[in-house]
């Protein structure tokens, strides 16, 4: 195991009926600027439970934060934020709104050209705001920790950064607000949970026991439980797991001292930027080809994997490999999330175009041994034709 300082300071507020409990976790002085999405916590209730907690305090509101937010979205978010002069960012909403939100936080008093932030990971200048979150989807874990993934339309790029100076302050997760989610937000969120987990956990072995067990149990709880949740998505239990899960896959805990990979999500990230999949479609496309491409690289841990998340215990090292990524590939499509580029009507037209925005930032060699190229980003799109 690795050295590793951890720190994560994020309330988690858990439970049906907390967002009751916003009224205490944000000073009556302070400027509320309320951030969220297309309005469906209007329509499933959480807006007015939220209207009601905060009804002696100052509320402004953003709303149209797009899945993938977009930069010149947020930064018309900033120039009301710097106009109204508020004081705290409070996201209600799936992982885009927190993303946004946070960048939100670091753009409002930085000099200079805010997209520096990301694309040049450019050191914060000014003070943060501090923020809140309620969580609606979820998915990416942005309620306890650092990230933030911003989409720059003009550039077609799609970026993501971690700076710690917009860890939330506090998160509010109730499972009785996702009770409405679309079962297709329900399955991209299941499958962004998993692949968070996979990308620090299908590594190799470095002697992290119990990092490498927490892991599998967020994949086997999520093996467990995403079907069935599909299928009962006002069932208590399962949504309570469900949330949990993700957070518990991108909050910090498995993959301290441990080596990580995130090549799916780079390579994702660019089929999101330039084809327009969602997020959660883009990762259960690129994953398996990863696998498959660095198979031999991760032949320990995917052994490991198949026998202590899948239970495969017969046939020769190479076949358990092979039935893991197929049951992977399975589980995603149980889901209905599909998993081939030409599930999508996605073409080989900009396979080069990814290939040299990689090359251009620098991601020469990334991955968990600092051995995949571009080139190997070409390999594993032409597998999953």
């Amino acid at each position: 195991m690795q050295n590793f300082i951890f720190q994560n300071s994020v309330k988690i507020v858990f439970g049906k009926g907390q967002i009751s409990k916003l009224s205490s976790l944000i000073d009556t002085n302070k400027k509320v600027m309320l951030l969220y999405g297309g309005g469906s916590i209007k329509r499933n209730g959480v807006y007015d439970q939220v209207m009601e907690s905060l009804k002696n305090h100052t509320v402004v509101e953003f709303s149209g934060i797009e899945p993938n937010p977009q930069y010149g979205t947020l930064m018309r978010a900033v120039q009301m934020v710097r106009n109204e002069k508020v004081d705290f960012l409070l996201a209600v909403g799936g992982g885009s709104v927190l993303d946004g939100t946070k960048f939100i936080s670091a753009a409002t008093n930085f000099k200079g050209y805010a997209w520096d932030i990301i694309a040049k990971n450019a050191p914060l200048t000014g003070v943060t705001l501090p923020i809140g979150t309620i969580i609606t989807l979820p998915a990416t874990g942005s309620e306890m920790n650092a990230n933030f993934v911003v989409t720059n339309e003009d550039t077609k790029e799609k970026l993501g950064m971690n700076k710690p100076e917009v860890l939330p302050q506090f998160s509010i997760l109730d499972p009785e607000a996702i009770y409405s989610l679309p079962e297709k937000q329900v399955s991209n969120g299941i499958v962004d949970s998993f692949i968070h987990t996979t990308e620090q956990y299908l590594t190799y072995p470095d002697h992290g026991y119990l990092q490498d067990r927490q892991a599998e149990a967020i994949l086997k709880t999520l093996i467990e439980i995403g079907p069935k949740y599909l299928k009962d998505k006002t069932n208590y239990e399962l949504a309570s797991n469900f949330m949990w899960c993700a957070t518990n896959a991108l909050n910090g805990n498995i993959s301290v001292g441990m080596p990580q990979d995130w090549v799916t999500h780079m390579i994702g990230h660019e089929l999101t930027a330039l084809y327009g999949v969602d997020h959660g479609q883009s990762l259960a496309i690129v994953l398996p080809g990863v696998l498959e491409v660095k198979k031999e690289e991760k032949a320990e841990k995917l052994l490991q994997y198949a026998e202590r998340v899948w239970d495969i215990t017969e046939g020769t090292n190479e076949e358990k490999i092979d039935l893991a990524i197929q049951k992977t590939i399975d589980f995603f499509e149980s889901l209905g999330v599909k998993t081939r580029l030409s599930d999508y009507n996605i073409d080989d037209s900009k396979f080069e175009m990814i290939r040299q925005r990689l090359t251009k930032r620098n991601m020469l060699l990334t991955g968990e041994r600092k051995s995949f190229t571009p080139e190997d980003a070409v390999k594993v799109l032409e597998l999953r034709k």
